[in-house]
């Protein structure tokens, strides 16, 4: 088993899958190690247990790339990394770099797969998300920063 010193906090807003992938932790015997929360990202981010607690963030399918950055942000530490799944046809300038500074975030790289099936961005804490952020549930989407 890979990374067996490392503990993941898995989030999701359904809770039919959220049941789901904690039942499926638990058959696996990972349920010491996964924590599985039913929750809104824009909420869980304002948690004191889990703001500023974590290196790194995937997110796949989130939304689009100013929404998925605001919510992702406030759960990591300075120097940790945000990994998001981009759709294989998408253009580089789609995450704006001063929107991510207004969120202590730089882009670090993007990737792609040689069969050019998938690409993926990668993004870096550089500071503190400020504490304004995540905005409310529902106004990331709604009134995006870029």
């Amino acid at each position: 088993m890979h990374w067996t010193d490392t503990n993941w906090v898995l989030l999701d807003a359904n809770l039919r899958r959220s049941e789901f992938v904690g039942a499926a932790a638990d058959r696996l015997g990972l349920g010491d190690r996964v924590r599985v929360l039913h929750e809104r990202a824009e909420n869980a981010g304002r948690e004191a247990s889990l703001r500023y607690r974590f290196d790194l963030v995937v997110a796949r399918g989130f939304g689009p790339p100013a929404v998925t950055a605001e919510c992702a942000s406030p759960f990591l530490r300075p120097g940790g990394r945000i990994l998001v799944s981009e759709p294989p046809t998408s253009t580089e300038g789609r995450w704006s770099a001063s929107g991510l500074t207004t969120l202590g975030l730089r882009s670090e790289r993007r990737t792609e797969t040689g069969s050019g099936a998938a690409s993926f961005q990668l993004l870096e804490q550089i500071e503190p998300c400020p504490d304004r952020f995540a905005r409310r549930v529902g106004i990331p989407r709604k009134r995006p920063l870029w």
